[in-house]
Parts: structure tokens; C-alpha cells; sequence
């Protein structure tokens, strides 16, 4: 259960930082709520991940597929774009990731 608790806290994460742009400095009342309680899920899912798991490779999952995810976000939702640096840096992300997961023995599978 922890890797669910995990993605679901991420997809919160990411749902409330989208949502932090459009709330135009908390001048929208709809946006701004979603983003408090979209961060409020997220940390409260992270504490169920970490019942389990430890808090940096916890922390280190979840804050590189936020950063992939919300960099994906802002070139679909808001028209942002990615140079090739920033390509290059999110695959270093990715890669990151997948060699934590396969060969960290601090990771729990």
C-alpha cells in the first residue's frame, strides 16, 4: 500500500501546484481551496507512505515526479515551453529515479 499512498500523494501534490498558478496570488477562491486541500492530502498520504518507507527516498520520489510531472503540466495546461537543457535534466530526473528503485537497497519493494 505504501507505493499507492505514495502516487496518490503525488498526483495531489501535482493537482495543488497547478493549481497554485491559477489561483493569480489567491485572488480566486476556487483554485485556492483546491490547492489547500490538495496539499493538505498530499502531506497527510505522504505520513501513510512513511509508516514504511524511508522519508528520503520517500521525499526523493516524490519530489522527482512532482518535478516531471508539473514540468509536463505546464507544457499541456499552461503553453509552457522546455528547452533542451531542461529535457536533458528531467531524463537525469527519470533516470535518477529508476536506478534508486532498481539497485538502492534503502528502497522496500
Amino acid at each position: 500500500m505504501s507505493y499507492v499512498y505514495l502516487a496518490l500523494a503525488i498526483v495531489a501534490e501535482v493537482i495543488a501546484t497547478s493549481s497554485l498558478k491559477a489561483t493569480e496570488e489567491f485572488t480566486k477562491p476556487l483554485p485556492t481551496i483546491i490547492m489547500v486541500l490538495g496539499y493538505l492530502l498530499a502531506f497527510y498520504l505522504m505520513t501513510l507512505t512513511l509508516r514504511t518507507m524511508s522519508i528520503g527516498i520517500v521525499y526523493a520520489i516524490w519530489s522527482s515526479l512532482g518535478i516531471v510531472l508539473i514540468s509536463l503540466v505546464g507544457v499541456f495546461l499552461y503553453n509552457e515551453k522546455l528547452d533542451t537543457p531542461a529535457l536533458i535534466g528531467i531524463g537525469f530526473i527519470i533516470t535518477g529515479v529508476v536506478i534508486m528503485q532498481l539497485f538502492s537497497k534503502s528502497v522496500h519493494h
